[in-house]
């Protein structure tokens, strides 16, 4: 057990210790490429059944399935973030029995959360189809990719949970490498079974279901491995009451967040549908696009999550307040120089997916109306990654769901129908920003002052 405690107390010391903006930097970089590769997956499908197959075929796997996808996925990687609170939390206190019971309870949580929702999705994804107005040109493809993606949604979870119990200790390197083989992998078989085999948009979705079944392997592998108190043993995998009531507790208010996230999306989608297939084919390009964006912030925010974490567990409060106004910083500067950058060079992006100029011409207009808005939403991930790691969980949770989506839940059934355009629907965006980044700037100061940080 001492040696035990003498390498958590090496590992912890990354994080808790050292120059804050350097130390989140080292954390952040190995999380944006990590997610940058997450992304890759499925963009390398849209990049290559746009280009090899049809815009139907891109529309059906960037589009209308990606926003039904991300309504479970998201909601779930919402709830594990509870894990990796906790876990983070005990192992800066160097609580490692702790840890062991947070670490096998939030295992089960993916197997069991994996199969629930490889249920649903598979029983119940034509009619969420249908009901979104899925045009009928799409329709086929999109079955084909939901049913088959939503088969691997157990390898799917249990990566990212796993990812996440590596991330929570300060080990952001490891998932990286795993996701840079299975997304080489992806792409291998992307080009074997769409290009060569010729089997359109099921071959794409074979392909990332096989690259994920890799990647939660090699996570699982290096939990199994690990000589730390986060160790991996089979035999151990169930809930731990007391663990798993912490982690819901902390988790399930991000989890719900993201699924109302989810469900004002599905509602922007199924506004955006009515417009045709040149429209969809667009958005769903944009997606692709956009996602460098969540993924830059995404990181952010569990870097915060994560610093704020330990080092509040550690009681290392001043540490706590620098690393957030560190982080923020950076935030900021990031989505300023990534609207630039897509303003002046979006239609190049564009090109990767697809050849119709008509596509390329409705997703620039889609692009230059949301980039130079990106700042408006940075406040609402660093502030809610930061009370999330301190184990504020239900507030930002309400503030999120309030100003986010019941707002622009609010806007797509009123404004829309008067201006059916879509810059009015996608205008939903950033008033929703603008209007949760007040609401969590004014909660935080309201919290900080109330805990004497």
């Amino acid at each position: 057990m001492g040696a035990n405690m003498k390498q958590l107390q090496t590992s912890s010391n990354s994080i808790t210790e050292g120059v804050i903006w350097r130390q989140l930097l080292i954390f952040f970089f190995p999380l944006l490429f990590g997610t940058f590769f997450q992304q890759l997956y499925t963009t390398i499908d849209a990049i290559v059944v746009g280009k090899y197959v049809s815009k139907e075929a891109l529309s059906a796997v960037g589009g209308t399935t990606g926003v039904i996808i991300n309504l479970f996925v998201g909601c779930f990687v919402g709830i594990s973030t509870g894990a990796t609170v906790t876990i983070s939390q005990y192992y800066g206190a160097k609580k490692e029995e702790n840890v062991s019971k947070a670490v096998h309870s939030a295992i089960m949580l993916a197997l069991v959360g994996g199969t629930v929702i490889m249920s649903i999705g598979l029983i119940g994804a034509p009619a969420a189809l249908r009901l979104m107005g899925t045009p009928e040109s799409i329709m086929p493809y999109s079955l084909v990719f939901i049913r088959i993606y939503f088969g691997g949604m157990t390898a799917n979870l249990t990566y990212n949970m796993g990812a996440g119990i590596l991330r929570a200790i300060g080990d952001s390197r490891r998932p990286l490498y795993f996701l840079i083989a299975s997304c080489f992998l992806n792409i291998i078989l992307d080009i074997l079974f769409v290009i060569i085999f010729k089997w359109g948009v099921a071959g794409a979705a074979i392909a990332t279901v096989i690259s994920q079944f890799f990647s939660a392997a090699l996570v699982c592998l290096a939990l199994m491995k690990s000589n730390d108190c986060y160790r991996l043993y089979v035999r151990k995998i169930r809930f731990h009451r007391e663990m798993l009531n912490r982690i819901i507790h902390i988790g399930i208010p991000a989890g719900f967040q993201s699924l109302m996230y989810s469900v004002s999306n599905v509602l922007i989608q199924s506004s955006i549908n009515q417009f045709g297939t040149d429209t969809i084919a667009a958005w769903a390009a944009y997606g692709k696009i956009d996602g460098i964006f969540w993924m830059i912030m995404g990181s952010f925010g569990i870097s915060v999550t994560t610093f704020v974490g330990q080092n509040y567990g550690a009681g290392k409060n001043d540490r706590v307040k620098k690393g957030i106004l560190v982080c923020l910083v950076m935030a900021v500067s990031a989505a300023i120089c990534l609207s630039i950058l897509l303003s002046f060079g979006g239609t190049y992006v564009y090109r990767w997916f697809t050849k119709d100029d008509q596509v390329i011409k409705k997703g620039m207009e889609i692009l230059h109306f949301l980039v130079p808005t990106y700042c408006t939403y940075v406040s609402i991930e660093i502030f809610s990654g930061s009370l999330r790691g301190m184990g504020s969980a239900i507030i930002p949770m309400i503030l999120s769901c309030l100003g986010v989506c019941v707002l622009r839940i609010l806007w797509i059934f009123t404004a829309v129908p008067i201006h059916t355009n879509i810059r009015t629907v996608i205008f939903s965006y950033p008033l929703t920003w603008s209007v949760t980044s007040i609401l969590f700037i004014t909660y935080f100061f309201i919290y900080k002052k109330k805990h004497a940080l």
